[in-house]
């Protein structure tokens, strides 16, 4: 039985409501239809017109006007050859077409592992057009939960895989939060990053993944609240767990958790897997 204050259900009901909103956003990640690496030669991809390339520093992409592929930022067309060039880990959301209104399709270049790539963000994927939010578990108050945050010195980078073989990435880890699950009696260390303003967000496996729930998700908090004897706190609210995108698309290079960030515990709150029917 859910015995959560009806305050605190308002607050997560608003916020599952911004999340699957959220979700739903023009072109966003429930739109990615495919990820391809560019060549050193001008060559065709999948789904795409035009002939795409990259010398290693910059990409390239040559197509004629009747190929309908116009610029996102102005609605130019594309006639000829144009560039661009990132840094790791950005992305442009760079050309579009298709559809009676020929922006269908949105064609996102991508730097990932300093190599280039496109992927493509087509708003009749059915896994945008049938969406109707995320599973998640029933509230659960209990896994509301205090934890300690202990900051390190300096923040530590620690290599770690990506929902892409082919992608590293890397954890800037800048401390960790401590705290007890019900029914343990040990305690739990889950190193965290640090996001805008001072919050914390931690990635994590548990042993519901691959079960009712993806092979690993990552909850918010805060900042950490301070008291007069210099102690760090957070409320680790497990509600709030929610997907990467690549629980909805294969074509996501999203973080895993650093090795330790494992709990031998049923997280049976938030965000289910969204492939598994119920």
């Amino acid at each position: 039985m859910n015995t959560a204050p009806d305050a605190q259900l308002d607050r997560w009901y608003r916020f599952r409501t911004n999340r699957n909103k959220a979700l739903a956003g023009d072109y966003g990640w429930l739109t990615l239809t495919s990820f391809q690496w560019l060549e050193s030669q001008p060559a065709g991809v999948d789904l795409v017109p035009g002939l795409w390339s990259t010398d290693g520093t910059t990409a390239f992409l040559t197509a004629g006007a009747a190929d309908g592929l116009t610029l996102v930022d102005t609605g130019e067309a594309v006639d000829g050859t144009i560039s661009a060039a990132l840094a790791n880990e950005e992305s442009l959301m760079w050309v579009r077409f298709g559809g009676d209104d020929g922006k269908q399709v949105v064609v996102e270049l991508a730097m990932r592992a300093d190599k280039y790539a496109i992927r493509t963000r087509d708003s009749q994927s059915p896994v945008f057009t049938e969406f109707d939010g995320v599973p998640t578990f029933e509230y659960r108050p209990d896994l509301v939960v205090e934890a300690s945050f202990r900051p390190y010195p300096e923040p530590v980078d620690v290599p770690i895989g990506t929902a892409n073989p082919l992608v590293d990435g890397v954890h800037r880890s800048v401390g960790e939060l401590v705290f007890r699950l019900p029914g343990k009696d040990h305690e739990f260390h889950l190193q965290a990053e640090e996001e805008k303003l001072g919050a914390l967000t931690v990635t994590f496996h548990d042993e519901t993944n691959g079960d009712s729930t993806d092979e690993w998700r990552k909850v918010s908090t805060a900042r950490p609240r301070v008291d007069p004897s210099g102690n760090a706190t957070v409320v680790l609210d497990f509600n709030r767990a929610i997907n990467y995108p690549s629980a909805f698309t294969p074509y996501g290079t999203c973080p895993m958790p650093v090795r330790n960030n494992s709990l031998d515990y049923r997280i049976e709150a938030g965000e289910k897997d969204p492939m598994i029917a119920d």
